[in-house]
């Protein structure tokens, strides 16, 4: 009944972005070096943050020198920032936070990309850029554009907000570059996994297996896009879940981790840069799940090739 009324607002809103793309799009300026933007068509958690991860990685390996650019969403600083690893995600944001520790690339947060590029490219030696989502911010001008997919959800209903997830139509993804999908891959996409079998104590460098949690009931803490993904993976370790389910990118205090109990308390590391500085009596039980994005060879080799003709063209 929802999606029946909402869905002229829907037809609108498809219009509408349709409309901004065009114009938006003949507001870019080129950069001097390759862009390239990770983002989805529709709303919540697609795994965008460990595909940025693993292209810094991979392209890293290949001879680049890449930066990340982020709006820092969630974050209090205003205008355009570097992230500094000792800066807290009430201040940058938990995802350019996330990035910044895990890659230790220069990491530029602001609501405006162009801004945030040039003052990557104006203060570092970087060679080529990554845009942390962004794919629907139009007056960014971009080199390759990479969409992910929740290989479990896809597009939902099929309908634009408001009537479902859709910030555009799929047919937006015909003119990406690569698809990338977290999960099962259809045709003309590239497969994602995600792995974590490794957790991390909140408080000194303790680690343990996952597995050493199975048959035991814990808490299981999210605040992200797509919780379901997160528990999933606990659940096929064979953990018994109590699930506390946070908006995204919510920011977390103390007192939203203290149950009625003593049992273990576990949540994904993008959640746990905002919960390491909490006294250490509420997180001494507490651990996070570092993950890593595993994709096929191939996109690797596809991705490092196209970018080499863009540079032999420039």
């Amino acid at each position: 009944m929802a999606r029946t009324i909402l869905s002229p607002l829907s037809y609108l809103f498809c219009y509408l972005a349709k409309q901004r793309r065009t114009k938006l799009s003949l507001e870019q300026q080129p950069f001097s070096v390759p862009i390239i933007v990770v983002g989805n068509i529709t709303v919540g958690g697609t795994g965008k943050t460990p595909l940025v991860i693993w292209l810094v990685e991979q392209l890293r390996a290949a001879g680049y020198r890449p930066g990340v650019v982020s709006r820092g969403f969630g974050g209090k600083q205003v205008g355009v920032k570097f992230v500094h690893v000792k800066k807290t995600a009430s201040e940058v944001g938990d995802e350019p936070l996330l990035i910044a520790q895990r890659t230790a690339v220069p990491v530029v947060i602001g609501r405006d990309r162009n801004a945030a590029i040039v003052h990557l490219l104006t203060r570092t030696n970087c060679n080529l850029v990554i845009s942390d989502d962004g794919l629907q911010h139009y007056r960014m001008k971009r080199d390759l554009e990479i969409a992910v997919i929740d290989g479990a959800r896809r597009f939902g209903n099929g309908y634009c907000l408001p009537a479902g997830p859709l910030r555009e139509k799929p047919e937006r993804l015909q003119d990406c570059d690569f698809v990338v999908t977290n999960g099962i891959a259809e045709q003309g996409e590239y497969s994602m996994h995600i792995r974590g079998e490794n957790l991390q104590s909140l408080v000194g460098e303790e680690q343990c297996a996952l597995s050493l949690f199975q048959g035991q009931s814990v808490n299981a803490v999210t605040g992200i896009g797509n919780p379901a993904r997160f528990f999933s993976h606990l659940k096929s370790a064979g953990l018994n879940l109590i699930e506390h389910v946070f908006p995204d990118h919510h920011a977390f205090t103390a007192e939203d981790l203290k149950f009625r109990d003593d049992l273990p308390i576990l949540m994904t590391e993008k959640d746990a840069v905002k919960c390491r500085n909490f006294p250490a009596e509420t997180i001494k039980n507490a651990w996070y799940l570092p993950i890593a994005a595993e994709l096929e060879a191939v996109f690797a080799e596809r991705l490092v090739q196209r970018l080499k003709e863009l540079t032999h063209r420039g």
